[in-house]
């Protein structure tokens, strides 16, 4: 197996270099759009965590601005036979305690992964594959399988290594600082929940130490505050920039921008396991005693009766991409047959009457208000299409906090998430939100409607254990196809990223929408 080196872009690696060796290491403030909700790195597998968690952990295998993976905690991956792979891991690594990486360490991460309690989006995903894992020697680790399992490597890079010393840890004590030991670039210095990370570089780094000495995180989730900090200096860069701001600053000749297309799907889950779902009634306010959303031909309506192309066009005004699948064409395991559906409101109105609801009925949309791109406006707009079709449709947009924890208690009946695929391909995204929920094997993860189809599961078991990487991109596919069609989620848009950084700074966007100040350097 032919893998790949982790390397550092020659500018930036430069840039870095030149300010080291000039001793010129500067305070940088960032301004984040979402909230994090614990430091634990294996409690809630939430991009917001995840983010911050780059900067004090490390993955065994990790991944470039691209999702292409690169080395990290191991230098060497290679499959033996069926059932098994070997990880060679890389020598005279610490953690930021001085305490020594080996092998224990990754041994007792997989264990705390399964372990970590009351976990609302666990990362059992990414270890469930592990029947077993034996330390070699002390660095190199075996990690044995039940038959042939190519997606090892990605799973790999989709949760971080603690010290053996906290294996069994509780989140507190990680939330608290005294457990966030990790082999990354930076190390906590405080943490004030809802308002500021702030790290300091861990200058026994293994790798390229980066240009920054302290970091501070502003959880900013009001994005004309956010602009607002940029503007004022109060912070050199942000994430998530409003749409409706691009323009401008583009034209602001002290600030520069940067910007890719991301993985992250924008969606509507809905409640396929409820008989009667608590959030539709009649148009009368009563509750109806059936739930509409088990009939795929109301389904379909929803999905019908929802312009892409004109939320792309006005509410994201067009930073955006209209969806019609799990991840965009130019991702791997993607299918050619599925576009976005097409606007089709006397189709959805046909439909609802097909199911028995010739006037329609109406429902409650959840959806955040400080988490995605325009998220209110989305789901205010969505609301508006569907009240053309007969839905009465009324919105609740809620703070993420609070609505987050209510999504993964299945208080809703329809509701708006985004997710992005941690591997840069559509098993991650098939595992997590279309595979029949079980705690047990990690499946369904974030399936907070619980959509279940038994057909789906069993292609995408097949593409799970698919070495031919042909063949399992057609496996994928073709889960794809299975649960779009059965309308398992309602696709809506891929989100493009835009970062805002002060003049003078430089940063490569990423496609997992990811801020990280190891990143960032002065441009040169």
């Amino acid at each position: 197996m032919t893998l790949a080196k982790r390397t550092i872009g020659v500018a930036v690696a430069a840039a870095i270099g030149f300010a080291a060796a000039e001793g010129r290491a500067q305070d940088l403030a960032i301004g984040l759009g979402a909230s994090v909700t614990s430091l634990d790195p294996h409690f809630h597998a939430l991009a917001p965590n995840n983010n911050i968690a780059q900067h004090v952990f490390n993955s065994l295998i990790e991944q470039d601005e691209n999702q292409k993976l690169i080395q990290g905690l191991a230098v060497s991956w290679s499959a033996r036979g069926d059932d098994k792979w070997i990880i060679k891991l890389r020598p005279g690594v610490q953690f930021s305690d001085g305490s020594d990486f080996t092998a224990e360490d990754v041994i007792a991460s997989i264990k705390r992964v399964a372990w970590v309690p009351n976990s609302p989006s666990p990362f059992t995903i990414y270890t469930k594959a592990i029947k077993e894992a034996v330390i070699v020697d002390p660095l190199t680790i075996e990690l044995r399988t039940d038959g042939p399992y190519p997606l090892m490597p990605n799973d790999l890079s989709n949760f971080f290594i603690v010290s053996k010393k906290f294996v069994q840890a509780p989140t507190e004590d990680f939330n608290r600082m005294t457990a966030a030991v990790g082999t990354g670039a930076y190390k906590f210095a405080d943490y004030a929940r809802g308002d500021r990370i702030v790290l300091e570089r861990n200058e026994g780094y293994w790798d390229q130490k980066p240009e920054w000495k302290k970091v501070t995180f502003r959880l900013i989730t009001n994005p004309a505050a956010r602009v607002a900090a940029l503007l004022a200096g109060d912070v050199q860069m942000i994430e998530a920039v409003p749409t409706a701001d691009i323009e401008k600053l583009k034209q602001n000749a002290n600030l520069t921008l940067a910007q890719a297309a991301s993985n992250r799907l924008i969606y509507l889950h809905m409640d396929h396991q409820r008989d009667a779902t608590p959030f539709i009634a009649d148009k009368q306010g009563k509750a109806l005693a059936k739930n509409p959303l088990k009939d795929l031909r109301v389904r379909q309506a929803l999905s019908k009766a929802i312009n892409r192309d004109g939320i792309v066009e006005r509410v994201m005004e067009g930073v955006g991409v209209p969806a019609g699948q799990l991840l965009a064409e130019s991702f791997f395991g993607t299918s050619k047959n599925l576009k976005p559906e097409k606007y089709d409101p006397d189709g959805a109105k046909k439909l609802l009457a097909e199911a028995g609801y010739p006037n329609g009925f109406a429902i409650t949309l959840h959806g955040p208000n400080d988490r995605y791109i325009n998220d209110a406006r989305v789901i205010q707009t969505v609301a508006q299409m569907w009240s053309r079709v007969g839905v009465d449709a009324k919105v609740e947009a809620l703070p993420w906090a609070t609505y987050a924890a209510k999504a993964t208690n299945q208080e809703y009946s329809i509701f708006l998430v985004g997710w992005g695929s941690g591997t840069g391909e559509t098993s991650s995204t098939l595992r997590s939100l279309l595979a029949t929920f079980n705690r047990d094997t990690g499946m369904g993860q974030a399936n907070r409607g619980r959509y279940s189809n038994p057909e789906l599961d069993k292609v995408l078991g097949e593409a799970l254990k698919t070495v031919n990487s042909a063949k399992r991109a057609e496996l994928l596919a073709q889960a794809s196809e299975i649960g779009i069609r059965d309308v398992g989620v309602i696709p809506l848009h891929y989100e493009v990223s835009t970062w805002g950084l002060k003049k003078g700074l430089k940063y490569v966007a990423r496609a997992d929408q990811g801020t990280l100040a190891m990143e960032v350097t002065t441009a040169k």
